[in-house]
């Protein structure tokens, strides 16, 4: 028979958060600005569990071999990025008092990079938001099926994802 332990009604913290802090909300984006309902989602979920925000930029490495080797900075030209729409993206956060770190990474394969970053950032929700307008819906079907398969937390995928 199994028992039952009785803990007091006047805990001041749960058992699963004395075990340790919690994760970074991170929230991604595939190359194009951030869904406005994405962000609401991370900030308010940053806000409410008191910890940091990580905004994700996961750019697809081109296949320029020689650009890469003697000018990485040029390997994503300004038409394939919308760096300044995520870069407002953080900026937003960081004004409503949320520590926000803004990553630039580029991969052959960015969705598993992303999921490599939840995973040693040991982050406790994962928001995939990208404008669902501005990607392929067959490139974000791809991304939302291996990131529910294979993240480590709590994920919040943009609408129609």
């Amino acid at each position: 028979m199994s028992q039952i332990l009785d803990r007091p009604r006047d805990i001041a913290t749960p058992p699963a958060a004395r075990r340790g802090r919690p994760g970074p909300v991170v929230l991604a984006t595939l190359s194009v600005r951030i869904d406005a309902n994405a962000e609401r989602v991370a900030f308010e979920s940053a806000i409410e569990a008191g910890v940091a925000l990580v905004v994700a930029n996961m750019i697809t490495m081109p296949s320029y071999p020689t650009t890469l080797m003697l000018a990485p900075e040029f390997m994503t030209l300004p038409h394939e990025e919308d760096l300044d729409e995520v870069r407002a993206t953080a900026a937003r956060a960081a004004a409503r008092g949320v520590e926000t770190e803004l990553l630039r990474i580029t991969s052959r394969r960015p969705i598993r990079a992303l999921l490599e970053l939840v995973s040693e950032r040991r982050a406790g929700l994962l928001v995939l938001g990208p404008e669902v307008r501005l990607i392929s819906r067959m490139r974000l079907r791809a991304a939302t099926r291996l990131v529910r398969r294979r993240a480590e937390c709590l994920v919040w995928i943009v609408p129609d994802g």
